[in-house]
């Protein structure tokens, strides 16, 4: 078993930022993929500098979550409202009209640039909730990650667990991303996988590092009165040392 354990949404708040670059510090996590448009993403920038892990930074491209950087895509209902990403769209998938394909693809490629210009080379993609795993979706992704560079990107879930089901309907397969000259792990699933001992082969884990209200490192896996909630995420440590 070969394992890369990512953080997700780096930049998103202020917590769950500082709980990356501790979990990066710490070794518990490989890397982390960034949230471009995240509330804390210039103080992100900042401290990924400042403990030297600027060079274990990719995209979590995002139309789901917080305010987009371009115009275009304010248009789009299924997208935005009131000027803020919702999950309409991930709910209902459907095709996309021209003008909402370019609108994602500027927005989508504008994310991808603001974490460069922030002088973050992007090494790989991945995406919050799932989007670029959405058939509908996953072309125009695919086209923004050959034109920024990227070549690895992360694979649909591919444990099938009671707990988290792996979702084929409306998502593209594994082998599309294989077939168009992207780098993958062989799996990919989450810390529940790893604990309950399933995972073989080479698998990237996907963990969203946080403090909960005791200013325990957890991976989060939800909220309680407004503080993150999970388990300790040192159990992966003790995985990986087995």
């Amino acid at each position: 078993m070969r394992l890369f354990i990512n953080g997700d949404d780096y930049g998103m708040n202020r917590s769950c930022s500082c709980a990356i670059g501790e979990a990066l510090g710490r070794g518990l996590i490989d890397g982390t993929t960034m949230m471009a448009n995240g509330e804390y993403f210039d103080e992100a920038v900042k401290l990924s500098f400042e403990r030297g892990f600027q060079g274990k930074i990719g995209v979590h491209f995002n139309l789901t979550e917080g305010r987009p950087l371009t115009k275009e895509i304010t248009k789009i209902t299924a997208f935005v409202r009131d000027g803020v990403f919702h999950k309409e769209y991930i709910r209902s998938p459907r095709p996309l009209t021209e003008f909402e394909k370019n609108a994602m693809y500027s927005e989508l490629s504008a994310q991808a640039e603001r974490i460069k210009q922030a002088g973050i080379n992007v090494v790989r993609a991945d995406s919050h909730h799932y989007i670029h795993t959405i058939e509908h979706l996953a072309p125009i992704i695919a086209r923004v990650c050959r034109e920024q560079g990227i070549r690895q990107i992360r694979l649909n879930r591919t444990y099938d667990t009671p707990e988290h089901p792996v979702i084929t309907e409306g998502r593209i397969s594994n082998n599309f991303w294989r077939e168009n000259g992207f780098i993958t792990t062989e799996y990919f699933g989450r810390s529940a996988d790893l604990q309950s001992g399933i995972v073989r082969g080479y698998t990237e884990i996907m963990v969203h590092p946080d403090y909960d209200k005791n200013g325990i490192l957890i991976d989060r896996t939800g909220l309680s009165d407004g503080y993150p909630t999970g388990g300790p995420l040192s159990v992966i440590n003790d995985i990986k040392k087995n």
